[in-house]
């Protein structure tokens, strides 16, 4: 069972390794410099991950060396016609819900290492600062760490093999290093795309300033397609919406 929670170094180690369950999967971790993949695959695949991450990294680096704004940007922004993919991919993505493209990052690397793996297994769940990608054909649950929260830890979004591939992306104001300007325990947004959860995760839970803030964000969530539920945590209020079961685990 992975887990779904913004977080530092320290938060991974702590709580997702102890919280994956899937024995049936091979599990290791990827690492190249700031990117921390925990990744679970039906057969060993590590060094075609760490090939992928690479080439993944390297594309965005090279992107920003010469277009330092797509670093910096806290909004929309233009890239050119010639930007890799996954740049291309962020940039429309986060602009998607007005946010910078690098809101994006850690879904997006998620989500195109997974699709790399995917030519060579059937199973690849890949976890990236809280951020997942998985696709699977049996049951998974992913279990949600919001901080402080009282449902932080107990409580699951079971995931059905019709739902997958997927993105299940979570940000947070209260936990971790990662940019928010809301005050969200947790926020997450399960969408077919990682790339696009992540950003609207991000988005919506800048919005969220104090419980009184969750239904509007639940009403706003309801504006994209693209969203297959989202769950809104603060303190011990949550919200949720769309084609999600919780489960207590």
């Amino acid at each position: 069972m992975p887990y779904a929670g913004d977080g530092d170094a320290f938060l991974m180690e702590r709580f997702y390794k102890r919280w994956c369950r899937a024995s049936d999967l091979v599990k290791y971790d990827v690492v190249i410099k700031e990117s921390e993949l925990f990744v679970m695959t039906s057969v060993d695949l590590r060094g075609k991950a760490f090939s992928a991450l690479s080439k993944y990294r390297k594309d965005i680096e090279e992107y920003i060396r010469l277009n330092p704004e797509f670093l910096d940007a806290l909004g929309p922004i233009e890239v050119d016609k010639e930007a890799p993919e996954i740049v291309k991919e962020m940039a429309c993505n986060s602009g998607r819900v007005n946010v910078g493209p690098m809101a994006s990052v850690a879904g997006a690397i998620a989500e195109y290492v997974g699709n790399n793996l995917l030519k060579y297994c059937s199973e690849v769940i890949i976890e990236n600062g809280g951020d997942i990608f998985m696709a699977s054909g049996k049951e998974r649950v992913i279990a949600i760490y919001a901080g402080k929260s009282i449902f932080s830890g107990k409580l699951g979004i079971r995931m059905v093999p019709g739902m997958m591939p997927a993105g299940v992306c979570t940000s947070s104001g209260t936990v971790g290093h990662s940019l928010s300007f809301g005050k969200a325990d947790a926020v997450v947004v399960v969408s077919k795309s990682a790339i696009f959860a992540d950003a609207a995760a991000t988005y919506f839970a800048n919005l969220v300033k104090s419980e009184k803030d969750i239904g509007g964000v639940i009403e706003k969530s309801k504006e994209f397609e693209e969203i297959m539920g989202i769950v809104v945590i603060k303190g011990d209020k949550m919200g949720v919406w769309g084609k999600l079961e919780l489960v207590e685990i």
